[in-house]
């Protein structure tokens, strides 16, 4: 990572006798916090933030308010849970330099192509070959037998079950003829197109529903349109924002874990992300209906899923003895379901280590925005929020403000509601908490 740290400060260093006095750190952040969070009705859509669904994620003018207020240009943006990396985008559109790190694979290979500009020009000649490579494939028929029965038993399974027929054979002939692309940044830009034809709230081209979120469900009476038509659409849209991608900082998306940031101490302007939340989305369910198309087995899938924060698998796992209040919290739940108790200690277990990243990598003065929920657990509403600010304290963080935002339903991407039947996280989740920390000073 050391040549995270040679992404020259030149601009921040010419600017520095320019600056107006600033106010403290704490007064800057407090005045930030309390602003008017909900942005309800903003426009999201613009540069590449539309280009594929990802569950949860927040509007852009959220992470775009704290960079602002808090850095300054060649500045180091820090979201150490990036997701689909809207907040390094917002960095690299501030001309900054923005750090994404992020478990899920699909989150990876998203938040990377939205950080990277490409010509229309070689954009369209991609294109081009890509699509006249599928139609041969689908012409000659045989080459996409062959590899749709190369697949093993428990993905094959799950492929028959929530693909038609003609659908397999289209995507199959999409997956060929995007792998044989040659130009790497094109085919890592159509890979995305094409996952996003896969992972949409409807479902997109398999027989799910509300597969952008955490509960698919199979429909048998659904229509899905042509996978080689949505992916069409799909490109024409994704190409548009492409050239606000060239005019901006820096940026990088790391594989890796929270918990163990590949970042050296104090090198980090501003942290500002959105956790997962405890007992909520799983983000695996969704993301291997696309992950499939592109070589990865369900069973290795299903092993990586344990992996991510909040994984039901406990193991041996207990949890350790936590402050005051998320001690009572987990004791409380424990009185009613003992095993979810240890889920949800696990959950902080994991976000308490976090957190202590996030502390080490921050300078001092520097602050931590963390936007998360609440959580249901066996009819307990769990006060996530208050919990990792008390976690946060726990690490060295200090605790400036905690303020309440709407969540706009439609744009953060919660589940969809089939029928009358209003689902169990539809009742709760109106609202979410934006948690504002910072890092001491040194003395």
């Amino acid at each position: 990572m050391e040549q995270l740290n040679l992404f020259a400060s030149e601009e921040r260093e010419s600017r520095k006798d320019k600056r107006p006095p600033p106010r403290t750190p704490r007064e800057r952040l407090g005045a930030l916090l309390e602003a008017d969070l909900d942005f309800q009705g903003a426009k999201t859509g613009y540069a590449s933030h539309s280009w594929h669904a990802f569950a949860a994620k927040f509007p852009p003018q959220l992470p775009r308010h704290f960079i602002q207020g808090l850095t300054e240009p060649g500045d180091v943006v820090l979201d150490p849970m990036a997701g689909s990396g809207t907040a390094v985008v917002e960095a690299l559109l501030l001309r900054r330099i923005g750090i994404g790190v992020d478990l899920d694979p699909l989150a990876v290979q998203i938040a990377q192509v939205k950080l990277t500009h490409l010509p229309s020009s070689k954009l369209l000649g991609a294109a081009r070959r890509v699509l006249s490579k599928t139609r041969r494939l689908l012409e000659e028929g045989e080459a996409i037998t062959r590899r749709l029965h190369a697949f093993d038993t428990p993905t094959r399974e799950f492929i028959e079950y929530w693909f038609l027929p003609a659908t397999q054979r289209e995507l199959m002939a999409l997956s060929m003829a995007i792998q044989e692309e040659p130009d790497a940044k094109a085919r890592r830009f159509l890979r995305l197109v094409f996952s996003s034809t896969i992972v949409t709230k409807s479902g997109g081209v398999s027989l799910a529903r509300d597969l952008a979120h955490s509960r698919p469900h199979r429909d048998l009476a659904k229509r899905p349109r042509s996978a080689l038509e949505a992916f069409q659409v799909r490109l024409g849209k994704a190409m548009q924002g492409m050239e606000s991608l060239s005019r901006g900082g820096q940026a990088i998306i790391l594989h890796g874990n929270a918990r163990h940031l590949p970042l050296a101490d104090n090198t980090v302007h501003l942290v500002v992300t959105s956790p997962p939340y405890a007992n909520a989305i799983d983000y695996m369910r969704a993301h291997k209906f696309s992950l499939v198309w592109m070589g990865k087995r369900i069973p290795d899938l299903s092993r990586w899923r344990g992996r991510y924060i909040g994984a039901e698998r406990l193991g041996d796992f207990e949890p350790p003895p936590f402050p005051t209040a998320t001690q009572q919290v987990i004791q409380t739940l424990a009185e009613r379901d003992a095993r979810r108790a240890r889920v949800l200690g696990k959950y902080f277990f994991e976000m308490q280590q976090v957190l202590g990243e996030m502390h080490r990598v921050l300078r001092p003065g520097a602050a931590a925005v963390i936007v998360v929920g609440t959580s249901t657990m066996r009819g307990m509403n769990v006060q996530t929020h208050l919990c990792l600010a008390e976690l946060a304290e726990e690490v060295g963080f200090d605790l400036v403000r905690i303020v309440e935002r709407g969540i706009d339903r439609d744009r953060r991407m919660m589940p969809a509601r089939w029928g009358a039947k209003t689902t169990q996280i539809e009742q709760r989740m109106h609202h979410e908490y934006v948690i504002g920390l910072l890092k001491p000073e040194e003395g």
